[in-house]
């Protein structure tokens, strides 16, 4: 079970939600989670259960209640109000505050999340036959499971470097993968992202085999051009990564003219209902 999978639970309810366009983050309302865990239908006896339930928790020190935001939600008489919104991970931790026999499914899953947590540090091997089992049931060729995981060993030992000299930020991980991405295909992640419909999901999970295969030379690339000239900080690996973008750009632009179709493409692995909602919330939207 996925995250997304944990929430369909509520799939039955009407839960208001934001998506944070810049930082790529689904909120939920917390009263309407509250609402249809203890299956309340009245709004304002969910709404005081759920301040009950902050109140509790703000005395135990839990950062739950702190973590949520408060956005403006349109409420049943058609007006917006700001309403108590968590992102994922603050909603699961909630849920395992609420009694109900709603929420055992998440808690369980949580649970088993845990556990196989512990497992991945004492023998790291278990967390790519989880991967490679996961890639498999939901229909990834053999092909593709090698590519991925070729991929991922690549971009470790890229991120390996990096560590060592002198990237320690997470945003500037997410800089240098944007630049070296940006040079091989022309486009942004995020833009990249769009095009094959995806928000909160992993790009690489929904690449093709050939974008993965010239993920893998860009970022091989950058690494071999950042050892040979020993890059330290971010305007020496900015360099590298340019660099090494541009192999894998020109080798995507001779692939292209050879074979007539494009690298980069809109195709992805999203389940047909998610695909199908999407194409529904673009036809609305036109």
């Amino acid at each position: 079970m996925t995250e997304d999978q944990a929430l369909t639970v509520f799939e039955n309810h009407k839960i208001r939600r934001h998506y944070d366009e810049e930082n790529e983050i689904w909120y939920f309302s917390v009263v309407d989670i509250i609402a249809a865990l203890i299956q309340q239908p009245d709004h304002q006896k969910a709404r005081k259960y759920w301040n009950k339930l902050k109140e509790r928790l703000g005395k135990e020190g839990s950062q739950s209640v702190t973590n949520c935001h408060r956005l403006k939600m349109e409420a049943a008489d058609g007006k917006k109000y700001l309403t108590d919104a968590a992102d994922t991970e603050t909603l699961l931790r909630l849920i395992q505050s609420v009694p109900s026999p709603k929420a055992e499914p998440i808690k369980l899953w949580l649970a088993k999340v845990g556990y196989e947590r512990i497992q991945d540090i004492n023998d790291p091997s278990l967390s790519l036959d989880r991967a490679r089992d996961y890639w498999q049931r939901h229909g990834r060729s053999e092909k593709w499971i090698q590519q991925r995981m070729m991929g991922q060993e690549t971009r470790n030992k890229l991120t390996d470097y990096w560590k060592s000299h002198e990237i320690t930020k997470e945003d500037e991980y997410a800089i240098l993968t944007n630049i070296i991405h940006q040079e091989w295909s022309g486009v942004s992640v995020k833009e990249h992202k769009s095009i094959k419909g995806l928000k909160t999901q992993n790009l690489r999970n929904h690449m093709s085999e050939a974008e993965l295969i010239f993920t893998a030379l860009a970022e091989l690339s950058t690494r071999q051009i950042a050892e040979s000239v020993d890059a330290v900080g971010m305007p020496e690996n900015k360099e590298a990564g340019k660099k090494g973008g541009r192999i894998a750009k020109k080798a995507r632009k001779e692939l292209e003219e050879k074979t007539g179709k494009k690298v980069v493409t809109g195709e992805n692995f999203l389940p047909p209902s998610v695909t199908n909602r999407r194409l529904k919330g673009k036809n609305d939207a036109e």
